[in-house]
């Protein structure tokens, strides 16, 4: 597919912008000296963010692996893409099945101006990315439509970034439409961080009122909710770390953030 072009958006690299910084936590290389000082001022007062940040994408590798591996997908919706780091959606499913096909959905200039490192696909298979909000169901779909069959089985990944949709409601709606649009035999992997403890919670309000985009952190029993009409696989919805964890991998937290992978019947 085409590479988009970037569209004429000033981005103010003056404020901390939280997929940068998320960026920074994962030691990737895309960010700058307010996300660095943002991400410093977090992790001074709970250093537990940047182990989590490396949990929450080891989570998406092991999700997508199983996907590809064992669940036979070959079609992978990535909604919220993010800044691209290590074991990008289509990097882990591509070592697997070359003839893999993903789509990443997201709108932030941010993530245009990288998406060159999100589309570099093996020839056997195809990356694409489509801009729009990912509220923006009817788009989301139609845009994975020119590179995927909708007719056959998709994985529908949506890793950690719900928090940002403030609206409780209005995160379960945008999950339900897109997974009633989806084929039978399709899958559902999504994570969602929450309040490890209580310190954890008061220095995330903090940073959601330092002008970075807010997150909301939610507990695993409003979460889950998001699963609603699907079948949660083994082990259902649990801590990231036990999550059908690698065997050299020891659990960092049983509260680091929550995700399951689940059926569309």
């Amino acid at each position: 597919m085409t590479e988009p072009t970037p569209k004429s958006t000033t981005i103010d690299t003056s404020v901390a912008h939280s997929a940068r910084v998320w960026n920074y936590w994962l030691g990737g290389k895309d960010h700058y000296p307010a996300d660095q000082a943002a991400g410093d001022a977090y992790s001074s007062k709970y250093p537990d963010i940047v182990p989590f940040a490396g949990e929450s994408r080891a989570f998406l590798r092991r999700t997508v692996t199983y996907l590809t591996r064992e669940a036979g997908l070959r079609q992978f919706i990535d909604l919220g893409a993010g800044l691209p780091t290590s074991n990008n959606t289509h990097e882990v499913a591509q070592r697997i099945a070359p003839e893999c096909r993903v789509v990443y959905v997201d709108h932030d200039p941010i993530v245009l101006l990288h998406v060159h490192a999100l589309l570099t696909s093996t020839k056997e298979g195809a990356t694409a990315y489509v801009e729009t909000d990912m509220r923006n169901t009817e788009r989301v779909l139609a845009g994975a439509a020119q590179t995927l069959d909708m007719t056959q089985p998709i994985a529908l990944v949506i890793n950690d970034v719900l928090g940002h949709i403030v609206d409780w409601q209005e995160a379960l709606g945008l999950v339900r439409r897109l997974v009633d649009q989806l084929p039978t035999g399709s899958y559902l992997a999504l994570s969602h961080s929450t309040a490890a403890d209580a310190l954890h919670r008061e220095v995330q309000e903090e940073y959601n009122t330092s002008g970075a985009i807010p997150y909301i952190l939610r507990e695993p029993s409003v979460a889950v909710e998001l699963f609603a009409g699907t079948e949660l696989i083994e082990p259902g919805f649990t801590s990231w770390p036990r999550w059908r964890p690698d065997p050299t991998t020891g659990t960092l937290t049983d509260r680091a953030g929550w995700g399951g992978v689940a059926r569309i019947r």
